[in-house]
């Protein structure tokens, strides 16, 4: 009998075959099963949020625009700027909530579950047509004139919301579908920001441009040298974003540059060694010297990249997220303004383009890559879990909003643009939760693959029929 001391890990789970509810798939790392869990317990802070943001900006009087458009002066030196709180909300806070998406995306992909390729083309292929078909759809309502800028608004997906519903509402073992959702959500993130960059920029300053290429370039030569700590990387950030502000890019975007560029590696082993080695100082003789040096050597053993996401996501989970949400989905729902948003060519284009472009676009594109091979879905997802996550996908709030303020300077087209952006989301949720909900019930995602007799591709797009 093993001793309390002795590894256990590699027991069996127990004698038998392998039942129903246990998987022969490789598990989702813990890391990525913890992500999910903070952006699931977000979406009900957004939502939250939002509905007092709408009732806020309906109640009589002005008070909701009036106070998110306070003007707040920041000065150092002869250098002053003025930003709103809106801005500083949108332009600063939400700089931390790009930056733990940059972080998410370097570590997927350097060290996580989008490693693997085959599994990962089918939702990468998913999300392109997730990208382009809804841009095209609104485009085809509003081809020209300044409406036409707002094509960028349908394209993302808000991954606190998706994971949210789909934690509520989705099926009983909803972890491989959260995670080929999540990789959707990610490339989905990598093309709005590319959006964000090329189309939606102001006029550019060359100066501030080279300060932004040196900043990037010092991330790059600390990352490469094996820079452990944080504070060289933060500092490096904050020019980063001041540069990046001046540029006339927008600033969230030096958010991704440095969370993509915060290594992800694992630390070598010998740092191990250093723990147990001042840990054992510490512990013989306990003063504030030995125990800060036995601290920093234990936090050098995690990845930078895991010990920044750690402090931050929280943050831009629960405060930063909750709090764009409260400063932009405030839009007047009154009698004119809805008569006005129902006429409307951007109010239902976007509402089209989110929920039919989105729905259509990833089952489309996925459908076309799993028939010519390309790549396959995670454990038991089916293309009823497909399709059904698809039109989830059409929850665009975070970003939809970010992008309508940075489209429109119209006061209307801002309004008819956030009234489509709240009903297609809100359509896409029911109607996503709903197809989740009854494929859950229907088709064996808890169950495990045969590997050596794998089960055929479905007859129909939406259930397969040896699986009932």
């Amino acid at each position: 009998m093993p001793s309390d001391n002795q590894e256990t890990t590699a027991l069996p789970v127990g004698p038998g075959p392998t039942t129903r509810l246990r998987s022969s798939r490789r598990p989702i790392s813990p890391r990525t099963l913890q992500f999910l869990s903070k952006e699931s317990g977000s979406a009900g802070l957004l939502l939250a949020a939002t509905v007092f943001a709408l009732v806020w900006a309906n109640v009589p009087g002005d008070s909701y625009f009036s106070f998110w458009h306070t003007e707040v002066v920041l000065q150092v030196g002869s250098w002053s700027t003025e930003l709103d709180l809106q801005h500083i909300i949108n332009d600063a806070a939400m700089a931390i909530f790009f930056l733990v998406v940059g972080l998410e995306i370097s570590r997927e992909v350097t060290v996580g579950d989008l490693r693997d390729r085959s599994t990962v083309i089918i939702p990468v292929l998913g999300a392109l047509g997730g990208l382009i078909l809804p841009a095209l759809i609104y485009l085809a309502f509003q081809p020209t004139g300044p409406a036409a800028a707002g094509w960028g608004i349908p394209i993302s997906t808000d991954t606190a919301f998706l994971l949210g519903i789909l934690a509520l509402f989705g099926p009983r073992c909803p972890d491989q579908i959260r995670l080929f959702l999540l990789t959707l959500a990610i490339v989905d993130d990598i093309g709005a920001i590319t959006v964000l960059a090329v189309f939606y920029t102001d006029d550019v300053s060359f100066v501030a441009l080279a300060v932004v290429v040196v900043a990037v370039a010092a991330l790059a030569v600390m990352r490469w040298a094996g820079v452990w700590m944080l504070r060289p990387y933060i500092l490096v950030g904050l020019v980063l974003w001041a540069a990046v502000y001046e540029s006339g890019l927008h600033p969230t975007l030096a958010g991704v540059l440095l969370g993509v560029l915060i290594p992800t590696a694992a630390v070598e082993p010998e740092q191990q060694v250093r723990v147990k080695v001042y840990g054992r100082l510490a512990m013989q003789r306990a003063d504030a010297r030995r125990a800060r040096l036995a601290a920093t050597a234990l936090r050098a053993t995690v990845p930078a990249n895991e010990r920044l996401q750690d402090a931050l996501h929280p943050v831009s989970a629960l405060v930063v997220v909750p709090l764009f949400g409260l400063a932009n989905a405030g839009v007047l729902l009154n009698a004119d303004a809805l008569s006005a948003a129902a006429s409307s060519s951007v109010t239902i284009g976007i509402i089209v383009a989110l929920v039919v472009g989105n729905g259509v676009g990833i089952s489309v594109a996925a459908g076309i890559a799993l028939k010519f091979g390309l790549g396959r879905l995670p454990g038991q997802v089916r293309y009823g879990h497909l399709i059904g996550g698809a039109v989830l996908a059409g929850i665009g709030f975070t970003i939809s909003l970010f992008i309508t303020d940075l489209a429109f300077t119209d006061p209307g087209l801002r309004q008819d643009a956030k009234i489509g952006v709240l009903a297609g989301s809100a359509i896409a949720a029911i109607l996503g939760s709903l197809l989740l909900r009854y494929l859950g019930e229907r088709l064996p995602l808890c169950s495990v693959d045969d590997v050596d007799n794998p089960p055929g591709l479905p007859d129909g797009p939406w259930l397969d029929p040896t699986a009932r």
